[in-house]
């Protein structure tokens, strides 16, 4: 990665922008503070509430930070589809004495006027989710000193990335929580994806790029793996969700390690775009029949999913989660962030002392 990029930030850690209510200011700071990168999710948010969060955020530290977008959307859902899906979670929205939300209500989350404030505004580093953006964009964000960063979860779709301009692609695996950041959501292979290890080696022969590495990572020792594989920073993401800053209902950070919850698994039963979340009640009784149509499924869902929140319902809830969610730790966010170091340091010592191997002196 270029070393003016690197220089923002101490440690290979990058919070992941988690949408939601996830990533507060508070995460964002204390991980900045501790010397990663810490970010801020505008994805759902308007422009304003984008804006007022980072006045809020460089109030708490003057260390570099990040704020993500979401490209907007193509209209490529069934209407027929989303009616259907409408009339199933008919009975949800009156088990939990609410209203299904209006699927039409807007599929550009306020792109254009978010990227204006950013460009009035500048921040140091700006990531992209669920697309690519116009090389005109890329270049208005480096005149004004902000580093691009734009996620691909295949090799095509990082070297569209390169085309773009963009200063690195983060390479997400399918072990990966919350939405796969594909560029167009495919049917077809909506349930499948390349692990992470797998993609990281192939986007590093495949672009000259910088490579963040994201997905399933909990670890110093698995920070240490994707460095070795070719990234050159890890971001993490279920990883930060259970730190008591961040912004995640209590319910969604005790499901984390909850032995009720079993296991994970990529479903559009919330949002009608693939996501991975700890498999609970909705997502068993609806996943199956849920469309492909983002983001008409998610503004669908979203009143049902916040009333099941407000009721304490962790069944009836998006719990967004990756593959190693079973390894989070409640700990402060800097302090995880220095833990993280101290694995990784600790691993590349350890790596140092196998290569003895590499060199014939392996042991006899």
């Amino acid at each position: 990665m270029s070393s003016a990029l690197t220089d923002l930030f101490p440690y290979p850690i990058v919070q992941a922008p988690m949408a939601g209510g996830v990533s507060v200011p508070q995460l964002a700071a204390a991980v900045s503070e501790a010397g990663g990168l810490g970010f801020l999710a505008a994805g759902y948010k308007t422009a304003d509430g984008m804006y007022q969060e980072i006045k809020h955020l460089r109030g708490l530290t003057s260390r570099p930070f990040g704020v993500n977008l979401f490209l907007p959307q193509p209209e490529t859902a069934d209407p027929a589809a989303v009616d259907v899906y409408a009339h199933q979670l008919a009975g949800e929205a009156a088990w939990y004495e609410t209203e299904l939300g209006d699927p039409d209500c807007g599929r550009d989350d306020g792109y254009e006027t978010k990227l204006a404030v950013l460009l009035d505004n500048p921040v140091p580093v700006v990531s992209f989710h669920f697309g690519v953006p116009s090389r005109e964009v890329v270049d208005s964000l480096h005149r004004v000193g902000t580093f691009a960063l734009v996620g691909a979860t295949t090799v095509d779709e990082a070297r569209a990335v390169e085309q773009s301009g963009a200063d690195a692609v983060i390479a997400q695996g399918v072990e990966a929580g919350g939405h796969q950041g594909t560029h167009r959501d495919n049917p077809e292979t909506g349930g499948s994806g390349t692990g992470l290890l797998a993609l990281v080696a192939q986007v590093r022969e495949a672009v000259s790029l910088p490579i963040v590495a994201a997905g399933g990572i909990m670890r110093g020792s698995q920070i240490a793996a994707v460095l070795a594989a070719g990234a050159s920073a890890a971001q993490l993401g279920t990883a930060f969700l259970a730190t008591p800053e961040s912004g995640a209902h209590d319910l969604h950070k005790q499901a984390l390690t909850n032995p009720l919850f079993v296991r994970t698994e990529l479903t559009r039963a919330f949002s009608g775009r693939p996501a991975r979340a700890l498999v609970n009640r909705f997502l068993r009784e609806h996943g199956p029949y849920a469309p492909a149509a983002y983001p008409e499924v998610h503004h669908l869902t979203a009143p049902v999913r916040k009333a099941a929140a407000t009721a304490g319902d962790a069944q009836g809830m998006a719990l967004w989660a990756g593959q190693g969610r079973r390894m989070a730790r409640e700990l402060p966010a800097g302090q995880l962030v220095e833990v993280l170091a101290a694995e990784l340091a600790a691993a590349g010592t350890a790596l140092s002392g196998l290569s003895g191997y590499t060199t014939g002196g392996g042991a006899r």
